[in-house]
């Protein structure tokens, strides 16, 4: 817990506003390379958990993975909010938070909205690393905990432990 507020202070307080619309390539290399970090690293909790490594701690990492994820998202929303014509009513660090996590819901009330094709491009990407990442990670992490709840009441595998 205090690890991801860590992360969501330091979203709040590193210098974001040296990235956007005058460094584009900095920018958008910054952003690729954060969230194929963040890929990989689920994609090797998620594959600790399938072959029940014991030397992971899933548990504590996962959760983590999946705050940094939003926040990288967020980061690159306020980023491109300081072009002109990319968003419509973002214009904080906390709109872009607030942005990325109405997607994340899949809610999508329409006071924030994508209008420009970089803004449109990275609401995608994260709509597809939702559904394959975060998705695979909140699964893998039930999966994590479930097992460990069942060895500590020293059942292990039995019906009532089966993902329905």
């Amino acid at each position: 817990m205090l690890s991801a507020a860590a992360l969501v202070a330091a979203y709040f307080l590193l210098p974001l506003d040296s990235l956007g619309p005058h460094r584009p390539a900095v920018s958008w290399s910054v952003f690729l390379v954060s969230v194929g970090v963040v890929a990989v690293l689920l994609l090797r909790q998620i594959t600790a958990v399938t072959l029940e490594r014991r030397d992971t701690r899933p548990g504590l990492v996962i959760p983590l993975l999946m705050c940094l994820s939003v926040l990288v998202f967020a980061a690159a929303y306020y980023g491109l909010a300081k072009q002109p014509g990319e968003f419509a009513g973002l214009r904080t660090r906390l709109d872009a938070l607030y942005f990325t996590l109405v997607t994340l819901a899949t809610i999508g009330f329409g006071d924030i909205t994508p209008q420009g094709q970089g803004a449109r491009f990275v609401t995608m990407l994260q709509i597809l690393f939702n559904f394959v990442f975060l998705t695979a990670a909140a699964t893998s992490l039930t999966r994590h905990v479930r097992g460990r709840v069942g060895e500590r009441h020293g059942r292990r595998g039995g019906p009532g432990d089966q993902p329905r």
